[in-house]
């Protein structure tokens, strides 16, 4: 493999991270604009449970999926996050089942566990705020031999 191809490397943490999260953005703002077409998603043991309106769940469900969202795209708290989103997925799959909604939320949250697994990348707010200012990643070289590079 050539040295080019290993120091691509570097950048799959980061767009898998910034991926996942535009993910959660994405059904979250769509639950913001028209919250009546995700109703059907909230099983009637979630509303009978909470005692909550179905578009009050939505919405609340919303407010979770941008928050965590969001903090995932900046890399903020990172392994936290993303075990939270991990496990809001994963109870989503859990309650919708093995169908094709089912299959690709085990999906997003394998995504989600990795992303957990792994921490914080070379470019997230985590390590900005330890003052690692985008901790510089380690490049191999031809050779074997490593350096740090400005990327």
């Amino acid at each position: 493999m050539t040295s080019f191809m290993k120091n691509l490397r570097l950048f799959s943490p980061v767009v898998l991270r910034l991926s996942i999260a535009l993910v959660f953005l994405w059904f979250g703002i769509n639950q913001i604009a028209d919250p009546n077409q995700w109703v059907a998603y909230v099983p009637d043991s979630v509303v009978n449970f909470s005692g909550l309106a179905v578009t009050t769940i939505v919405f609340l469900n919303a407010i979770f999926e941008i928050i965590l969202g969001s903090a995932l795209l900046l890399g903020f708290f990172t392994r936290w996050t993303s075990a939270l989103l991990a496990l809001h997925i994963i109870d989503i799959f859990v309650i919708v089942g093995l169908n094709a909604t089912g299959v690709r939320d085990f999906g997003i949250a394998a995504a989600t566990l990795t992303i957990w697994l792994n921490g914080s990348d070379w470019f997230t707010l985590d390590r900005f705020m330890r003052h690692d200012a985008f901790a510089t990643p380690t490049i191999v070289l031809p050779g074997g031999t490593q350096t740090k590079s400005e990327l």
